[in-house]
């Protein structure tokens, strides 16, 4: 049965609030929330049980399919450098190198870095101490160097593969891994830069640290691995998949050793050799540290696949219903562009704290809008990515669990975490959206 847009779209309203008030207010888990929303929506439909549950599977299934493992040893290759220490090397050599006059973008420059293969929240709770102990030692505020650390590892967490919410995004759209690497990580220098200025300007009335509210807590590893070998385990995947897209067939024809590249530059392919780079930094593994190590990391991946599998489960059961159609037909999109998936998915992230809730769910929706968007296209759909990544950071505030865990870690309260950090998270998102924009005036 056909239904009116008005109908279609207030259903589509029903099942994003339902995600939001769940999530929030009553904390049921992003899956199950999203599952209780796909039913709404199917059924409200007129789907039969049956088929709705059918739609459900196929949806949860590809994009598992497409995503399981890359979810899964992305977050093996971070749990690995973060244990052998490889992340707090990379941090001390750029806090030496820059000396405490630039101790504030040091502290940005390591969080961007890091933060390439591991997630923001664990890349801060790894830096917290370096944090606190550069602060000190520059007689710089804690603020400042606490938002701009985050704000360096958030610019890069909400943009580029192998983080969760990008990668499911550019899966769910049909975007190029290599090229969204490739792009994005430019995209989100001017982020990282605007995150560490405003730092900087909020933090100007801020007293300086005298004592570390975490020093119970810190460890402080031994046996680090040299700069070389922590590095490679973060660059040689990065290359690998950046290096593809670029080999053409002709090219692949011509040589074997370009063939074994190009197979190399398989995401999958080139994040094993970074894990296998990230084990080659410690010596003398003990077997049932190798196996705690590996245990925890498929029970994180695990969370995060279930939430993206529902995800894209929430898509098809929106494609089932044809409400793209419907938008295409009867409202001009095409003169909104980016800017739709870009306000969709602030809203989302503001309203739920979860920036990869968001942009999965902004994902499912935008989909079978890429034609009415004029985005249906290869350079299209890679930009629609970045535009949701960039509406992803914003607003970041009390129902994100990354502001609780920068204000635990940094001993800041809430109206300084409000002052400084959440309206980095606004001047970030609209930063990197208008370098998106202008990007598409470019490519």
């Amino acid at each position: 049965m056909m239904h009116s847009l008005p109908y279609l779209t207030v259903l589509l309203i029903v099942g994003i609030g339902l995600i939001v008030l769940l999530t929030t207010r009553y904390k049921v888990p992003a899956f199950f929330s999203l599952f209780l929303a796909c039913l709404v929506v199917g059924l409200g439909a007129n789907m039969s049980l049956d088929e709705t549950i059918t739609v459900i599977k196929d949806g949860f299934g590809n994009i598992l399919k497409s995503l399981g493992l890359i979810i899964v040893l992305g977050t093996t290759l971070g749990l690995v450098l973060e244990h052998t220490g490889s992340t707090t090397v990379m941090a001390t050599f750029l806090l030496q190198k820059m000396g405490n006059r630039f101790a504030s973008l040091a502290m940005s420059i390591t969080g961007f870095i890091v933060g390439l293969p591991i997630f923001c929240d664990s890349g801060y709770i790894v830096l917290s101490g370096l944090n606190h102990s550069m602060a000190k030692r520059a007689g710089v505020p804690i603020s400042v160097l606490s938002v701009s650390l985050a704000t360096g590892l958030y610019s890069v967490h909400c943009l580029i593969p192998p983080h969760p919410g990008s990668t499911a995004t550019a899966a769910t759209l049909g975007a190029d891994f290599g090229k969204l690497l490739l792009i994005g990580i430019p995209v989100a220098i001017p982020a990282m830069i605007v995150g560490n200025i405003w730092a900087i300007y909020s933090g100007k009335r801020s007293v300086s640290l005298t004592e570390d509210p975490l020093d119970n807590v810190k460890e402080k590893p031994t046996n680090q691995p040299s700069l070389f070998v922590a590095c490679l385990p973060v660059f040689i995947p990065i290359l690998l998949i950046g290096v593809r897209p670029f080999l053409s067939t002709q090219l692949l024809a011509s040589s074997s050793w370009l063939r074994a590249l190009s197979y190399a530059g398989n995401p999958v392919i080139a994040l094993l050799f970074g894990i296998m780079l990230a084990f080659a930094a410690k010596r003398n593994w003990l077997k049932s540290e190798l196996a705690e190590l590996l245990h925890k990391a498929t029970e994180k991946a695990g969370e995060i696949l279930v939430i993206i599998g529902m995800g894209g489960a929430f898509g098809a059961i929106l494609t089932a219903t044809k409400i793209g159609e419907h938008f295409s037909q009867s409202i001009a999109l095409g003169s909104i562009g980016l800017l739709f998936p870009f306000l969709l998915t602030t809203v989302l992230k503001t309203a739920q704290g979860s920036s990869t809730v968001a942009i999965i769910t902004a994902s499912s929706i935008v989909l079978p809008l890429l034609p009415a968007l004029h985005l249906n296209n290869e350079t299209g759909r890679l930009l629609c990515v970045l535009a949701m990544g960039s509406g992803s950071m914003m607003i970041s505030h009390a129902n994100d669990a990354y502001f609780w865990v920068i204000a635990k870690f940094s001993g800041l309260d809430m109206r300084t975490m409000l002052r400084s950090y959440s309206v980095a998270t606004i001047l970030m998102g609209i930063t990197t959206f208008l370098t998106v924009y202008l990007l598409s005036k470019v490519l």
